[in-house]
């Protein structure tokens, strides 16, 4: 811990270093370190996941689109029209006839395989917002943090610059006074 990072704290926060919660500790390390603290979350959360976790957020994002919509459709009319029409027509036996209890039976496992790959999903994506939402948290304390420092020294200067023109001011008035002076007793 720093002696900036302290003095900051108390300044900015009024507190004590020791009281701050991490994210304020953080915000306030790259303050007086005078570091940029924005950082691309996404990418950083990207990279740290393993194959299947990539693996489940591709067939999450798969199982939730249209083309997977459209193609599961297409093989469900397939499967009802080969079974109840074709099959029958043509002199076979329906390899699943009407009620179609094998194609409940694949649509069950694909619901009872499908839904955990997309609460898994669903769950990585709430982590990844809570990250991005802290980060967010902790550049916007830290831009607070900053226009405040900076209202702080535009109103040392402005008090610099009030004090500065009162001086030449009394300079100038002291001046127009011995002008005034010199040529009432020198006419």
């Amino acid at each position: 811990m720093k002696q900036d990072e302290v003095t900051l704290s108390e300044k900015l926060f009024r507190k004590k270093y020791e009281q701050l919660g991490s994210q304020e500790k953080h915000v306030a390390h790259h303050l007086a370190e005078r570091t940029h603290i924005a950082r691309n979350v996404s990418d950083d959360f990207t990279e740290q996941m393993t194959f299947g976790q990539r693996l489940a957020d591709n067939v999450a994002a798969f199982g939730g689109s249209w083309t997977f919509i459209s193609i599961f459709a297409a093989v469900l009319a397939v499967w009802i029209l080969l079974n109840s029409f074709l099959l029958i027509r043509f002199g076979s036996e329906a390899f699943d006839p009407y009620p179609y209890i094998l194609l409940n039976l694949f649509l069950s496992m694909l619901a009872a395989i499908q839904a955990p790959i997309i609460l898994m999903s669903q769950n990585r994506q709430a982590y990844k917002d809570r990250m991005s939402a802290e980060h967010d948290y902790e550049v916007n304390l830290k831009a607070e943090l900053e226009i405040m420092v900076l209202h702080e020294k535009i109103d040392l200067l402005k008090d610099t610059q009030w004090s500065e023109l009162i001086s030449i001011q009394q300079e100038q008035l002291r001046l127009l006074n011995r002008l005034t002076k010199d040529r009432t007793e020198n006419p």
